[in-house]
């Protein structure tokens, strides 16, 4: 990928320090990898699952973020120029169904890090925030609207994005959260869209999805990945809320079928599965503020992406 030079900090023999939360999830190892490719000094922090080998360059700490005394322990009293928040799950479970765990995870966990963050050499912390926040206000969808979460999850991500905004505006913290749309590509876990699809007809099976109707938005880990080191580069983005995505609709249904092109494979059965209860039917972004914030775009088309996590999965 291509990423504008990183000019923040010009200091010699002097690393920059940057710590991933949940830099063992599918975002997260991006952002770790590819900071280990421009040298910095990584800090990982996950529940578990450290590597065996481990780069010269890259830290691992576990602790639940929602456990205030775990997260101290663990934290301690280290200092990064940069962090990036990837922390807890994608999921949709109801409030009466055991979804209080979920809101813990994305809102008391943010509140949690920043209180025990060490400031002083804080430049930028982004937060990854998600599409869901949104709710079924209209698209394309556009910072400036009122979310309608219908979700613990959705409502812990909006309650982040608020907070965090909140501490820019009363004491100058420097967070810039980018709401991300459908993010997929190499390494995302098996338990998602994309990547259950692509299996499905991989294995020419035959499988139940939607009636596919939904409009979606899709955008490439790569390009997730540009925007995120891209804030580093820039002050513009702090306090505000970016829509990272492709800013190009397509419905499910087609996404599927040009997976079935591919791979050549596959048998879903349209309507095989309800919607989610108000499920937003048309969910995409305006990407304008990325682009004068940021300079940024997306690079790589949904064909290109689609074919490079298909070609990723055959290995």
């Amino acid at each position: 990928m291509e990423i504008n030079q990183i000019n923040v900090i010009q200091a010699i023999n002097n690393k920059i320090r940057i710590l991933v939360i949940g830099g063992n999830g599918f975002i997260g190892r991006h952002v770790v990898n590819h900071a280990l490719e421009l040298g910095w000094e990584v800090t990982s922090l996950s529940l578990s699952g450290n590597l065996t080998e481990q780069p010269t360059n890259l830290k691992y700490i576990t602790a639940d973020i929602t456990n205030f005394i775990s997260l101290k322990k663990a934290l301690g009293v280290a200092k990064f120029e940069y962090v990036v928040n990837c922390g807890g799950y994608i999921d949709h479970t109801l409030f009466s169904k055991g979804g209080r765990s979920i809101l813990n995870m994305h809102f008391i966990g943010v509140i949690n890090l920043v209180e025990l963050l060490n400031r002083s050499a804080l430049k930028s912390f982004i937060n990854i925030g998600s599409s869901d926040e949104y709710g079924n206000v209209i698209a394309p969808q556009t910072e400036i609207q009122r979310e309608e979460p219908i979700s613990p999850y959705s409502l812990g991500k909006v309650a982040s994005t608020h907070f965090l905004q909140m501490l820019h505006r009363t004491e100058n913290f420097p967070v810039t959260t980018l709401r991300l749309f459908l993010t997929y590509g190499p390494g995302q876990g098996g338990n998602r869209f994309i990547p259950q699809i692509i299996s499905g007809c991989l294995e020419d099976a035959t499988f139940p999805v939607s009636k596919g109707e939904q409009l979606r938005d899709f955008c490439y880990i790569d390009d997730v990945i540009d925007a995120i080191f891209l804030v580093f580069n820039t002050s513009k983005s702090a306090g505000e809320v970016i829509n990272i995505a492709s800013g190009n609709p397509v419905t499910i249904r087609n996404v599927i079928e040009t997976i079935q092109d591919i791979t050549g494979g596959g048998s879903p059965e349209f309507g095989g599965i309800s919607y989610r209860p108000r499920e937003n039917m048309q969910l995409y972004a305006n990407i304008d503020k990325a682009d004068t914030l940021l300079n940024w775009g997306p690079k790589v088309t949904l064909n290109e992406g689609l074919f490079r996590t298909i070609q990723w999965l055959k290995k």
